[in-house]
């Protein structure tokens, strides 16, 4: 059995990939976080704000993928090391390999960029 995740993620949205052997399956989770705020314009009320929401963004994430023995996360930005703090923080396993930069990808770039970081090669196609 395949236990492996992919995660593409920024402050918006989260593309979870999880391997079977059957193939992947896909789940999208969206933030509620409209714009991060510039932090010399941010007071201590939209910080706070900010960083609640995206703990329960996060924490949503943390439940899509509890469970997989061996987590990639990738995408631009700081999103991928501040989930991978959550995780830390939150002692629910240390689980994820790689923290990788990736631009914006679309959901067949996503799938196969976990499918090739785990060694799997291209999507098979389903009959």
């Amino acid at each position: 059995m395949i236990d492996s995740a992919g995660i593409w993620i920024d402050h918006r949205k989260a593309f979870v990939v999880t391997l079977s052997e059957d193939g992947e399956d896909t789940k999208l989770i969206l933030s509620r976080v409209e714009k991060h705020p510039q932090r010399d314009t941010a007071d201590d009320r939209q910080q706070r704000a900010l960083t609640g929401e995206l703990n329960h963004f996060y924490d949503a994430v943390i439940c899509a993928i509890r469970g997989y023995a061996n987590v990639f996360l990738f995408g631009p930005g700081e999103a991928k090391h501040e989930l991978h703090k959550r995780v830390v923080q939150m002692k629910v396993g240390d689980f994820v390999m790689a923290a990788e930069a990736a631009d914006k990808m679309t959901d067949r770039e996503i799938i196969a960029k976990v499918r090739d970081h785990f060694g799997l090669g291209a999507v098979r196609a389903h009959d």
